[in-house]
């Protein structure tokens, strides 16, 4: 489907971000890559997938928490790739605490990595989509970008920042042949969710079973995790034709938390 297509995908040496590439290379679009970890590992991961979908897969070690290094990311993409068609903004990071004692460089890194860095790299991409008259911007908002929990502030605050980054993007480029959407997942079953529920068999002194389960409860009535291949299949079809008049949308796979 999306043979010729190139895409640049934050956050995708791992969990969420991983499964966006990998369905984006799967429907045959080239990709770069973005995020940390071990080389090897990463390198591991780039040859792996450009020899299973047969595309192109490059990587770039940017550090989204600088302006300067996520413009620089699409511009590599650009010149290596020919091009950026898609831009799938995913990376994230995470810290829990109540607002009083929220350290402060805890916030900054939050919001400059889960919202700030979505709007350079959207900045840099821009203008050579609506030059091409085509574009799919698609950015990784949350639940928590539509509704709030505690202990969440500076996540909370930047996903609430990305939903309406969407929307004003998507008004500004409503007939340029460009989309911009957000993709708001409720719990998905990722290595950083993984750890959650360890610690929370640990705290209650429950099975694991029990704390997966518990989890859920709290928040979505299908009592099912949403898969990161349910995610990476919801990204294509948003750069697919049939969702070529979906713009300014934030689309949620939640299992009901948001219908409560």
């Amino acid at each position: 489907m999306l043979k010729g297509r190139r895409a640049v995908v934050t956050g995708s040496t791992s969990g969420i971000g991983e499964g966006y590439a990998r369905a984006l290379a799967g429907a045959g679009c080239a990709v770069m890559l973005n995020g940390f970890g071990d080389a090897a590992a990463i390198e591991k991961q780039r040859a792996g997938m450009a020899k299973q979908y047969g595309v192109e897969v490059l990587y770039n070690p940017a550090d989204l928490s600088k302006p300067e290094e996520c413009a620089e990311l699409v511009h590599d993409a650009e010149k290596r790739l020919g091009g950026v068609d898609i831009l799938v903004n995913n990376a994230g990071i995470q810290f829990t605490s109540p607002i009083e004692d929220f350290p402060i460089d805890r916030w900054n890194a939050i919001i400059a990595i889960n919202l700030c860095s979505a709007f350079h790299t959207i900045r840099a991409a821009l203008p050579c989509m609506k030059q091409r008259g085509w574009g799919r911007l698609i950015n990784t908002a949350s639940t928590h970008g539509l509704v709030a929990s505690i202990n969440k502030v500076a996540y909370v605050s930047a996903k609430h920042g990305i939903v309406g980054l969407t929307k004003v993007v998507a008004l500004e480029t409503a007939r340029t042949g460009v989309t911009c959407n957000a993709i708001c997942p409720g719990w998905v079953l990722t290595p950083l969710v993984k750890k959650q529920i360890e610690a929370k068999a640990k705290e209650n002194n429950i099975s694991l079973e029990q704390a997966e389960h518990d989890l859920l409860a709290e928040k979505e009535p299908s009592l099912r995790f949403t898969s990161v291949e349910q995610l990476g299949g919801l990204a294509v079809f948003l750069c697919s034709d049939a969702a070529s008049n979906i713009t300014g949308a934030t689309i949620t796979s939640d299992g009901g938390w948001t219908a409560q």
